[in-house]
């Protein structure tokens, strides 16, 4: 979501759209570069964690008059806010009092989230209550996300099947904001190993989050099961941090980890990599997956969630319908090396296909059919958004 912010604000400054960010960070600071104003706002000391790296700031609302001031000395013609948030509902109701067409979009399955984060919590439950109550907490979860994306004129959402779940539950528009890739920072050209991929086992790769939700407890069963199945020669990247980092580095023979990555580092770790395989059947995109494509790695997916909108399954890598699918796929890549290639290729041009500038080009023509400001594309956005 924070690349996705960045990425549109960079838009807007290259075709010189005023474009107003408001987000949370250290320090309190307003700078401004072209087109676009940047303000950041610090939380107060009632703001707790919601997990490593998302907080909610209980006191945000306190600072309502002096962002109101913001926005409306910029003189926006709308307010779109990615999410929930505590600063998503201060966007919200700064766009209700002056009256400012209000935007969203969907990045987060928060409902998917508040079932994987609980499901660790009831296994003292019988198999059959424990899936009754979570799925009651998921259902409610999606519900209670709905009494606020109903509230906006309409939505986006980065894969079409939850562009279509959020048009039934809203009854509004909605519309699909895709997502891009810095191709020119993950290419295969970052690679420190031999180009033929016979320098070292066999890497598979993942960068995300080391959480529930990201089903990342999948690696130590692939693991498992690659080794039952007699394959010693590789090893799992693992790349990021979470509160399933320890459980990880217990459970898994045959591991790097790197912690969290970014700029040259992440280029090369992606690039390093054999295969890239991604668990997770919360994610609404999985940008990293897009990233792992861009460096010339081909990835396998589970076939929930919206990363197997992004890999073209027999081309670009598998999407699996199910854990035995994920370690076959897997396999088959480990011991096939020319399809391997050809998979490497195909996912590296299809990285090159997307672009950030279609998306956002389409983006300011939904505005501009649904807004009707003046008849034109709105000159004047504000995004509120965590960057």
């Amino acid at each position: 979501m924070a690349n996705t912010s960045r990425q549109f604000e960079s838009f807007a400054q290259r075709h010189e759209l005023p474009f107003l960010t408001i987000h949370c960070g250290p320090r309190n600071q307003t700078t401004t570069a072209g087109s676009v104003t940047r303000v950041a706002l610090r939380r107060s000391a009632f703001t707790f964690p919601l997990d490593r790296s998302h907080e909610y700031d209980l006191a945000l609302w306190q600072r309502y008059k002096e962002v109101a001031r913001v926005v409306k000395d910029f003189g926006a013609d709308m307010v779109q806010i990615t999410g929930p948030g505590d600063l998503g509902m201060l966007g919200a109701y700064i766009a209700y009092k002056l009256r400012l067409p209000l935007v969203a979009t969907w990045q987060t399955n928060v409902h998917q989230y508040a079932r994987c984060r609980l499901a660790r919590v009831v296994t003292f439950l019988p198999q059959r209550w424990r899936e009754k109550f979570l799925n009651a907490v998921e259902r409610w979860s999606f519900e209670a996300a709905m009494l606020f994306y109903r509230v906006p004129r309409f939505t986006f959402a980065p894969n079409v099947e939850m562009v279509e779940r959020l048009k039934r539950a809203t009854g509004k528009p909605s519309f699909l904001m895709s997502h891009s890739v810095d191709t020119a920072a993950f290419r295969p050209e970052c690679r420190d190993r031999s180009p033929d991929r016979n320098d070292g086992p066999f890497t598979i790769g993942y960068v995300g989050r080391l959480t529930a939700e990201k089903n990342v407890r999948w690696l130590a069963a692939l693991e498992r099961s690659l080794l039952e199945r007699g394959h010693r020669d590789f090893k799992l990247m693992v790349v990021g941090d979470g509160g399933d980092a320890s459980w990880l580095q217990q459970n898994l023979q045959h591991a790097e980890f790197t912690g969290v990555l970014r700029g040259k580092s992440l280029s090369r770790a992606f690039a390093n990599m054999d295969l890239f395989v991604f668990p997770s059947e919360t994610d609404t995109f999985g940008l990293v997956v897009l990233e792992a494509m861009s460096s010339g790695v081909p990835a396998v997916v589970t076939a929930s969630g919206g990363p197997k909108f992004t890999v073209r399954h027999g081309e670009t890598g598998y999407v699996a319908s199910n854990f035995e699918e994920f370690v076959s796929f897997t396999e088959r890549l480990m011991t096939e090396p020319e399809l391997l290639a050809r998979m490497s290729l195909a996912a590296r041009e299809y990285a090159l296909s997307t672009s950030w500038e279609r998306i956002f080009e389409g983006m300011y023509t939904t505005y501009e059919r649904c807004l009707n400001v003046a008849d034109r594309v709105p000159q004047q956005v504000l995004d509120v958004a965590r960057v």
